[in-house]
Parts: structure tokens; sequence; C-alpha cells
């Protein structure tokens, strides 16, 4: 069965949206050791900012030259750009070429890790603020399925850490998690 990265970009949205709920504390630390919850949002925000502009067939350059700065309200803020994110996903024929940093590629690509990251990140942001961490999973297996394929690419990314070393009949989202360089037994980053 295909699967429909579409639907699962409102998914992840919405898992993301539920555990934002959740913040009291913007400062506290989150499994990704280098950011606080206000600089895992902040991320998030930057992230979905960026959607609309790439997606419409801007350059990264000229991308940068349209957005606005964000604004102190981070909850706001993920809010306004997720949902514009959304609307531009909807509209974007999923075959067109988009322009990334490292290149260029088709629009499911770019919805694939946009999805991922959205999931990955959840799962700290749920970490953080001890909200549940287990997501959908229908977006797990996608997101897993998706990544695995790519562990290569990712341990030499410097986007994470090295895989953290799991019992291969770990659930699929514990494997996920240990994929992206995060210890899913203890919530740290490796």
């Amino acid at each position: 069965m295909a699967i429909d990265w579409l639907d699962l970009q409102l998914t992840a949205r919405r898992e993301f949206d539920t555990r934002l709920a959740h913040i009291t504390d913007w400062e506290a630390p989150t499994p990704d050791t280098e950011w606080n919850v206000a600089d895992l949002v902040r991320h998030m925000v930057d992230e979905q900012r960026w959607v609309a502009p790439i997606l419409e067939g801007h350059t990264v350059a000229d991308a940068e030259a349209t957005l606005e700065p964000i604004r102190d309200d981070l909850a706001a803020e993920w809010h306004r750009y997720a949902e514009e994110a959304t609307a531009a996903w909807a509209a974007t024929p999923l075959d067109k070429p988009v322009h990334l940093s490292y290149g260029t590629v088709s629009c499911l690509d770019y919805l694939k890790q946009q999805v991922s990251d959205i999931a990955v990140h959840t799962w700290d942001l749920a970490r953080a603020v001890g909200d549940g961490d287990r997501l959908n999973p229908g977006l797990v297996d996608a997101v897993w399925t998706d990544l695995q394929s790519q562990r290569d690419v990712l341990a030499s990314s410097g986007l994470f850490g090295p895989p953290v070393q799991i019992p291969d009949d770990a659930p699929v989202q514990d494997r996920l998690i240990a994929l992206t360089g995060r210890d899913p037994r203890t919530g740290g980053a490796s």
C-alpha cells in the first residue's frame, strides 16, 4: 500500500500541536542536548516557514529574502507557519522539483524530510514536557521505512548523533529514535 505523505504531514503536525500545548517550561532541556524547549520549537517554526517559499519555486537564497523574523510567541508562530506549510503541500504537485540547500529534489522527497523532522522532534518535545512520547504508529512506520534505508547518509550527515544500539526486535518507534542518535530508553542523545 502506498504511503500518503500529505496525510502524514497533517498527522505529524497534530502530534506536535498536542505536545506544544503541554509546554510549561520553555527552558526545559530536551533529548537533543544542544536545545532547550524554546530552541526546539524555534527550529520547528523555522523549518515550517521555509516550506511555502521553497514550494513556490524559490531557491534557498531567494526564499531567505522573503522570510519574516520569527516572533517571540513561538506557539503562535508554529501554528501560523505550520498552517501555511500544510496549505502549500496540498497545493503543490509531489513530482515538482524544489531547490534545497544541498540540491534539487522532488517535492515528495522534501515532504518526507519535513514529516520525519516533525516526527522525531515531536518525540523530543514529548520527552521534554513529560507528555506521552508514543507517536502515531502509521507515522512511525512510514518515517522508519524511509529513514532506515538512509542509515549511512544519516550517520554521516552530522545532523544526528551516531545511532544508538538497541535490540533488533525493539519496537519500531524505539528503533527510529535510536537511528537518529537518541536513546529511547533514557530520552537522551548519544
